[in-house]
């Protein structure tokens, strides 16, 4: 596989329009595919996101557009779509990309409904695109500003995956590699689950030893789950498992953190989103089932879900994790 020299990127929101300058810093021609015609105007001609990276100007290698034709010529392409939205944005773009472009899998979730994971709708839809998944520890913001940031590329070619995350690096950002790619997805789709579950702690107020607990023990369930489903557990050990978790379940900055800040202080689950989306309220049901399809114990998963389905308040979900048997750890 040759370097890459243009690249489309799929979604602007927050996260897609930092790659596309992740990307531009690092010497790319970048298409930047906005699905509101208007939205995508004002970006180009003002250079900036204002609605989603408020702030941060667009590098002058970023081409902001609405119409999904700009991108047919795109060598690689990343999926930033919430994975609720995966199918939509790909039918989009079923016939303007040829059959064989990489697809580079973004967002962190599983689709409710069909319990896939985000490569398996790819496959399912575009069988001939190579599939990579990029994951890891980093706020939006701080790769758009160019902050220091490392995440992890998963491919099941180790070539490709090699050569992907070569491309894709810049002088802020780090992209390191592996083959693990349903590690890489789990560690994504899970860590947002358990990050409500804390901010649902820390908002109920029950102390950063409770949070340390229940950040601890759902990493244990992660780690369970992901090896059921035939994950490498060195994989979780790094940044697209560990480091992921301790991101998202420590700062304001993550949605599923502030959603379960929100919930613990009382708020109902429709004001306690705020009008964002946190993937991990629309994960919470479908981890649990395909983790009890497996056999797998992930209580703190599944009172997260309870909680997020109005089954169960904080305070008995709080109250049954507590009064679980004891065991060895």
């Amino acid at each position: 596989m040759d370097a890459i020299r243009t690249i489309g990127v799929i979604g602007g929101g927050a996260w897609g329009t930092a790659l596309a300058n992740a990307a531009a810093s690092s010497g790319k021609a970048v298409a930047l595919w906005m699905r509101d015609k208007d939205a995508a105007a004002e970006a180009e001609l003002s250079r900036t996101n204002t609605r989603y990276l408020p702030g941060v100007r667009l590098l002058d290698p970023v081409g902001v557009t609405s119409r999904p034709q700009t991108l047919a010529a795109a060598e690689t392409v990343l999926l930033v779509v919430p994975t609720q939205s995966l199918r939509a944005a790909l039918a989009t773009f079923a016939d303007v990309l040829p059959a064989g472009t990489p697809m580079v899998l973004c967002a962190k979730g599983i689709e409710r409904g069909t319990n896939l994971f985000p490569t398996e709708i790819v496959r399912e839809l575009r069988p001939q695109a190579p599939v990579a998944v990029l994951s890891g520890p980093s706020f939006a913001a701080d790769v758009a500003r160019g902050l220091p940031t490392a995440v992890a590329l998963a491919a099941e070619d180790g070539d490709f995956a090699r050569q992907l995350a070569a491309d894709l690096s810049g002088p802020a950002l780090r992209v390191y590699h592996g083959t693990d790619v349903r590690g890489a997805e789990i560690g994504g789709a899970a860590k947002n689950v358990l990050a409500i579950g804390v901010g649902i702690v820390d908002g109920r107020g029950l102390g950063d030893s409770a949070k340390a607990a229940l950040t601890a023990r759902g990493f244990a369930e992660l780690l369970r789950f992901a090896q059921a489903y035939g994950a490498r557990p060195q994989t979780l050990m790094g940044l697209s498992g560990l480091g992921d978790l301790v991101l998202t379940c420590g700062s304001a900055q993550s949605r599923n953190f502030s959603l379960g800040l929100r919930i613990g202080a009382g708020a109902p689950l429709a004001e306690a989103a705020g009008g964002k989306l946190a993937e991990g309220a629309f994960t919470a049901d479908a981890l649990v089932a395909l983790a009890r399809g497996r056999d797998v114990e992930m209580p703190i998963a599944e009172a997260v879900a309870a909680v997020l389905a109005g089954t169960l308040t904080v305070d008995a979900a709080v109250e049954g994790l507590m009064a679980r048997p004891l065991r060895a750890e």
